[in-house]
């Protein structure tokens, strides 16, 4: 069990044993169950949208496997999928790209995390990149993303190590120093979104978080909204000496 799985038992007990103590029930105090550390609690890492916008312009999109590249990283800016759910999708599942607007988020249902039905959103920007995919494509195998090297049909999916690389290959090339996996693109939706002003219930439901408590990373966004509000709306005022 990870240690994010032992801190949402070990929440429970504490409130368990709250619940015991306001009763007056004798019984250790909750004060004495410490959460297991967690490494990164403190930070994450994303990435400020300038950089993911240098990433973007780095595939070859003349090219089947730069167009498929950028598609894949448009999409995971666009929706905050996690790898694994990204690799699954089916070809068959995007069918509603045939509608040609231009201006139009669409809507996505995909099985998340613990088989959990969720839906995302893909941009009309991503839709356009992911059209431009699939209307390159002159093949009908099923997944969305194929492996153009092999010529083995169990293999044709894109594996989630695959991504990994190439967008970790994707960074080095646009100049970014830091490292960057596909999930430094989800951190990078997560903390673009709170910062245009999203709430973080909203957030949550975006990621397909079962608790909030896993969306709580985000709070280095939170805390500095909550500091600009302070110091527009109170902190610049300077009381009277009356």
């Amino acid at each position: 069990m990870g240690k994010k799985s032992q801190n949402y038992y070990l929440i429970a007990l504490r409130a368990l044993l709250n619940f015991l103590a306001e009763r007056d029930i004798r019984t250790l105090p909750s004060s004495k169950i410490k959460l297991a550390k967690q490494r990164g609690d403190e930070t994450i890492s994303f990435l400020e949208v300038r950089d993911i916008e240098k990433m973007l312009d780095v595939p070859d999109i003349k090219t089947p496997s730069g167009l498929r590249d950028r598609a894949i990283m448009e999409l995971l800016f666009s929706s905050g999928m996690r790898i694994s759910e990204l690799v699954a999708l089916n070809a068959d599942q995007l069918s509603f790209l045939s509608d040609k607007s231009t201006s139009r988020t669409y809507e996505l249902s995909i099985v998340g995390k613990g088989k959990y039905v969720r839906t995302i959103f893909v941009s009309p920007r991503a839709a356009r990149w992911l059209r431009a995919h699939i209307d390159s494509r002159r093949d009908m195998e099923k997944p969305l993303f194929i492996n153009r090297r092999t010529k083995d049909p169990e293999s044709k999916r894109l594996s989630p190590r695959y991504i990994q690389t190439m967008i970790s290959k994707y960074a080095m090339l646009a100049g970014l120093s830091k490292k960057v996996t596909p999930h430094t693109l989800r951190h990078t939706y997560a903390t673009d979104l709170l910062a245009h002003g999203a709430d973080l219930r909203s957030v949550q439901e975006l990621l397909g978080h079962k608790n909030v408590a896993t969306t709580q990373i985000y709070t280095h966004v939170t805390n500095k909204r909550l500091r600009d509000i302070h110091e527009k709306f109170h902190g610049g005022k300077e009381l009277s000496d009356k």
